[in-house]
């Protein structure tokens, strides 16, 4: 049996365990040649095919990112796609991959960018993802890309704000701690008990208890 016919749709199946399961079974083997017979799919004319092999790709990224990093190109072009499962599947696969192919991924800054502020809500919040990744990466990205994460939790969204903190841990340093949480007090009082709970672990994962800097 082809890797191909072990998709969601050519199984007729219309949940994603099969896409799952196969991304598991190609990582489990490091099978390069099942990887790239699926991501030869990922311009197929059946958009049903296209993105279940792309969901096979992002879904391995989780487990092993760098079986899924040669396909860079592709995710970096799929943003670009006039079907909005595409565009957040890739910019899931990018932030999979952010931190072993971030020169090619940076170089492409002002796609995500765009794509980050005018894309659906997951592939907003993914491209956010992008960006603290790559910003763990060097001063170079961080400088660039920090102003502009400092933006986006300023404005998020009291329902993402507690999400949007534990993202910024990765990159919570001397440099930006008095900035992360001046803006955490701001809105600490306004947030509910499941979003300032959130928060306050966190912040614990990080050896910082916040309720006593509020």
């Amino acid at each position: 049996m082809a890797y191909i016919d072990k998709i969601a749709y050519n199984l007729n199946r219309r949940d994603e365990v099969p896409n799952q399961e196969l991304a598991k079974e190609l990582v489990e083997s490091n099978n390069i040649e099942g990887f790239d017979e699926i991501a030869s799919y990922l311009y197929d004319k059946n958009k049903s095919v296209a993105s279940d092999c792309l969901k096979v790709l992002y879904e391995a990224g989780y487990l092993k990112p760098e079986l899924i990093s040669k396909y860079v190109d592709d995710y970096l072009k799929l943003l670009s796609s006039k079907n909005n499962r595409m565009v957040w599947g890739a910019m899931i696969a990018l932030w999979n991959i952010a931190k072993i192919e971030h020169e090619k991924i940076y170089s492409s800054i002002a796609l995500i960018l765009h794509h980050t502020e005018t894309g659906t809500v997951i592939t907003h919040v993914t491209g956010i993802k992008v960006l603290t990744a790559l910003s763990e990466v060097n001063d170079t990205y961080y400088n660039h890309l920090y102003p502009i994460l400092l933006n986006y939790i300023k404005e998020c969204r009291p329902v993402d704000f507690g999400k949007r903190v534990e993202d910024y841990m990765s990159i919570l340093s001397d440099r930006n701690r008095e900035d992360i949480i001046g803006i955490v007090k701001e809105r600490y009082s306004s947030l509910n008990k499941s979003q300032s709970a959130r928060i306050r672990k966190a912040f614990k994962s990080v050896g910082i208890d916040i309720k006593r800097l509020i």
